[in-house]
């Protein structure tokens, strides 16, 4: 009999302190949330009562991983999302070496913070740090000052958390290759074991999308955000970090995010919280968005499901290739079919795929590949050039 999947639990934090003009996450803050009803005690009273739901749907099943995300989960403060893994590790207990992350803004963490994430069982820490450049940190309106998240991921260190990630945002309107590379330098100053870094996306519906549609700010260019990609991989690869997935980087195998690799080698996870999805043996679901909505369910004794999905095969199969091939151990020869690996042969010729794990008999991008990525998976999954 196959071994179960690795199994994770994903806590989402609605609450933020501010909203950032980039981001479209399902997040609210105190001023959107007045007169509401929803309060961080409501939401972990009804985190817990998700929770009971989930042992009555999945039985007895260890968690190998645990992400509480958001919104900003340190505004909670280390004391209540030590009552957040509690109530995880009373539901279903945690697996021997459970990987235990959470992501905090830098401007509400502190010594006394880190350290009472660590007391509490919390093994990593992902920081959104963005940019290192003032004027950047201006146009995504992130609101801590350049330095505190090098000082934040110090902090971290020092309290003993295994595993510190900062996030980069890239390619922002007026950054230049200067100011990415002052990023870089404060990241690897800051002792860190993974760093994430995404291509800016301007979302449609988000502050920065309108002062874009305006012409208050011009449109991120795709030639710049391909080549500022190839500036940070390079450095962080100088530095001895190793690409694992396009756009995470580790120091060491077991720096990478376990829970993330979880999503990416279609594992199970049970996502907590409002606007959360979860996904089990090819079921995929999500819970209703806003806390106060998602609260009155639970209490009530209902399921807080909005909707849900229960994947094909051939849905299945292109989410595996899709996702895979995001991997730096790429993608077995052995899921594509006869067109699929002819494209696969193809895109190695064309420079896209490593020649040599080709032979191997995996599909692994190169770093050019890894520009174009979207591009190689629908090549592999229609048989046709890249």
């Amino acid at each position: 009999m196959p071994a179960a999947p690795p199994f994770g639990i994903y806590v989402h934090v609605p609450f933020c302190a501010a909203r950032c003009g980039y981001c479209d996450f399902n997040t609210y803050t105190a001023s959107e949330l007045d007169g509401s009803g929803a309060s961080p005690d409501g939401w972990l009273d009804a985190v817990r009562r998700e929770l009971d739901l989930a042992v009555d749907a999945v039985g007895p099943r260890p968690v190998d991983t645990v992400f509480v995300g958001g919104g900003t989960p340190s505004l909670l403060g280390a004391a209540r999302l030590g009552e957040v893994l509690d109530a995880v590790r009373q539901a279903f207990g945690l697996a021997p070496g459970a990987e235990v992350t959470t992501e905090s803004n830098p401007e509400s963490t502190s010594p006394e913070f880190f350290a009472g994430l660590a007391e509490a069982g919390f093994t990593r820490v992902s920081l959104g740090m963005q940019s290192a450049a003032p004027h950047v940190l201006r146009v995504l309106e992130r609101r801590h000052t350049p330095g505190r998240a090098v000082a934040a991921a110090r902090e971290a260190r020092a309290a003993g958390l295994a595993h510190v990630n900062l996030d980069l945002i890239y390619a922002t309107p007026g950054e230049t290759d200067d100011d990415l590379r002052a990023s870089l330098d404060a990241v690897l100053d800051a002792g860190v074991d993974h760093v994430s870094a995404y291509s800016l996306i301007v979302e449609d519906g988000t502050a920065l999308a309108r002062r874009v549609k305006r012409g208050e700010l011009p449109a991120p260019d795709d030639d710049v955000a391909a080549a500022r990609y190839e500036l940070l991989d390079q450095r962080l690869t100088a530095a001895g970090f190793r690409w694992y997935e396009v756009s995470n980087w580790a120091r060491t195998d077991d720096a990478a995010c376990r829970h993330n690799l979880g999503y990416w080698l279609d594992g199970d996870w049970w996502g907590l919280g409002p606007g959360a999805h979860s996904h089990l043996a090819g079921a995929r679901w999500w819970n209703v968005k806003h806390p106060a909505r998602y609260a009155a369910l639970l209490a009530a004794g209902e399921a807080p499901e909005a909707d849900r999905e229960l994947l094909t095969e051939d849905e299945r199969h292109t989410e595996r290739v899709m996702l895979r091939l995001r991997l730096a151990d790429g993608l077995p020869l052995e899921l594509l079919d006869a067109a699929g690996s002819a494209a696969a042969a193809r895109a190695a010729a064309d420079g896209l795929l490593d020649p040599a794990a080709l032979t191997a008999g995996r599909a692994v991008l190169t770093r050019r590949g890894r520009l174009l990525a979207d591009g190689v998976v629908h090549a592999l999954l229609a048989g046709v050039p890249a």
